[in-house]
């Protein structure tokens, strides 16, 4: 044992093990409270960064893309170079992209720096983390340690939006980043107490894997973000991307019967249990994406609130997922998880559900409590069951690349949520605002024509007083037929937005009914690979 970790079961849980611990769960917060920040940061990154909205939201989408894309060939870089340079890489990573954020002067930095590094950097981070849990703690010790670092992360969520809206309203969102790069420094600071952990598997390099994952998923959610942008080439980049998947599969398992080094192992998928545990994690992320994208715009847009209000109307979603999820461990019981997981997409279908009639009539965001609670309460079911669920017959020896996989596919999942539920938005926002243009007896047909033309160039959610300020120099009645009509088309464009989330949910209700019909998996011997069940 070396650089001061302790080896001993109970004294895992004391002095520098217990110091050790509070330092990943710090890690961990960081990683989840960082999304909820630029959420309900979303207008005041647009008016101090001169952007656009629809900006925002793809470089949202393209930081969870780039994890996603990223996150198994991050796993095997730590295995090349030890769980401790990669951890300690993951948060440098992740703390330029912080600091980044602070100073940032265009979106441009924001893309490049925030979503692409600190992207890569979480990719680095999250199996390095897990691994060195598993390493540097044992027995009981591990338990608790694995128990905080999932606290830290459950906290984070619930906590994310009202602590980000309460320093982006009465300090400044970029304090709020700054304050993330001091907790990075904290917990780099305590690095001599990690062990690293050892990797003894074969270590060659699928390059091809690699470059086909990146491809594959990076191709796809690009293509939806360059469609929500008005740019060519979409059909193209889907094609590519999902030629690359497609590609991806056929790769592993050549790889596998070859017996070479792959990316990942395609034997997990030969259980069915993994398999749909996957499927059902990328749904609840696609679901979970499309709400956290277009519920912000809608309060920040529409209802034109600040991030606090914003914060505190979105606290009933993330509160009682974060309270679900810790009674559902206690109430599970004998209860299969496939029957929890289905009462937890019957949840989260039906309060998302409610939403979309709400939409066009809430003046304030409390009226969203009741459906925003009972959406809350189905993903803290599915939160505190699908991993279990996924997991279980997976053996000790492999749980490390099947969580790798796992999480690829709920941070995929994430990122195709967020880019096509605004992408949806966007273009039901251009086809409804041009149609109602067109059908005004107000606006003449030389101003139909120039509101089409600027939609079909450069579609943008925007509040009525920023369309007023741009409207400044019109006559009055075009100016107010302008703000009515984007009073009418907003709400149209988000209840479209949120039947991705919907379709998700109901799509992950029916994998469900797949789940139960299958017997529950016995946790797998050490050493076993996962048989078609």
């Amino acid at each position: 044992m070396v650089d001061g970790a302790v080896s001993g079961g109970a004294d895992q849980w004391s002095g520098s093990g217990r110091l050790l611990a509070v330092l990943l769960a710090m890690a961990m917060f960081v990683l989840v409270v960082d999304t909820s920040l630029m959420n309900v940061s979303i207008s005041a990154v647009v008016r101090d960064l001169d952007t656009t909205v629809s900006g925002v939201q793809s470089a949202i989408a393209l930081e969870a893309l780039v994890s996603a894309a990223f996150i198994l060939i991050g796993s095997k870089v730590g295995d090349l170079i030890g769980r401790r340079r990669a951890y300690v890489l993951g948060l440098l990573g992740y703390a330029t992209g912080a600091a980044a954020m602070t100073f940032a002067q265009s979106l441009t930095t924001v893309i490049v720096l925030w979503a692409v590094v600190g992207g890569i950097g979480a990719s680095l981070l999250l199996p390095a983390m897990q691994s060195l849990v598993h390493g540097n703690f044992h027995g009981a010790a591990q338990k608790k340690v694995y128990a905080l670092v999932g606290a830290a992360a459950a906290i984070a969520a619930a906590v994310g939006p009202l602590l980000g809206g309460f320093v982006t309203t009465y300090l400044s969102w970029r304090v709020g980043f700054a304050l993330e790069v001091v907790i990075i420094a904290v917990v780099l600071s305590g690095i001599g107490l990690v062990r690293d952990v050892p990797y003894t598997g074969a270590r060659g390099v699928d390059v091809v894997g690699a470059a086909l994952s990146v491809v594959g998923m990076g191709g796809i959610v690009l293509g939806i973000l360059v469609w929500q942008e008005g740019g060519e080439a979409v059909a193209a980049l889907l094609v590519v991307g999902a030629a690359a998947l497609i590609g991806l599969a056929y790769w592993l398992i050549r790889r596998k019967r070859r017996g070479e080094p792959a990316l990942m192992d395609p034997d997990l998928f030969r259980s069915r249990v993994f398999r749909l545990g996957v499927t059902g994690q990328m749904l609840q992320q696609i679901a979970l994406g499309g709400t956290m994208i277009a519920l912000p715009i809608y309060l920040q847009m529409v209802l034109e609130y600040n991030a606090m209000q914003a914060g505190l109307s979105l606290a009933p979603l993330s509160l009682s997922m974060f309270a679900v999820a810790l009674l559902a461990g206690k109430w599970a019981g004998a209860r299969r998880s496939a029957t929890i997981i289905r009462w937890g997409f019957v949840l989260v279908t039906v309060g998302i559900a409610v939403l979309v009639p709400l939409v066009p009539r809430a003046e304030f965001g409390w009226a969203l409590l009741a459906p925003l609670v009972v959406a809350g309460a189905g993903l803290g079911l599915l939160v505190s069951q699908l991993n279990n669920y996924t997991l279980a017959p997976i053996s000790e020896e492999r749980v490390s690349e099947a969580s790798g996989t796992n999480s690829a596919a709920g941070s995929f999942g994430l990122s195709f949520g967020l880019a096509f539920a605004g992408a949806v938005m966007l273009a039901t926002l251009s086809l409804t605002f041009t149609a109602m243009a067109k059908s005004s007896e107000v606006l003449p047909p030389a101003e139909q024509e120039h509101v089409a033309q600027v939609l079909e160039d450069d579609a943008q959610v925007m509040s009525n007083t920023e369309l007023e300020s741009l409207l400044a120099g019109q006559p009055p009645a075009i100016r107010e037929e302008i703000v009515r009509i984007n009073t009418d088309a907003r709400p149209l464009a988000l209840q479209a937005a949120l039947l991705v989330p919907i379709l998700a949910a109901l799509l992950g209700l029916l994998n469900s009914f797949r789940m139960v019909r299958e017997p529950d998996a016995p946790p797998a011997a050490p050493g076993t690979t996962p048989g078609l069940l």
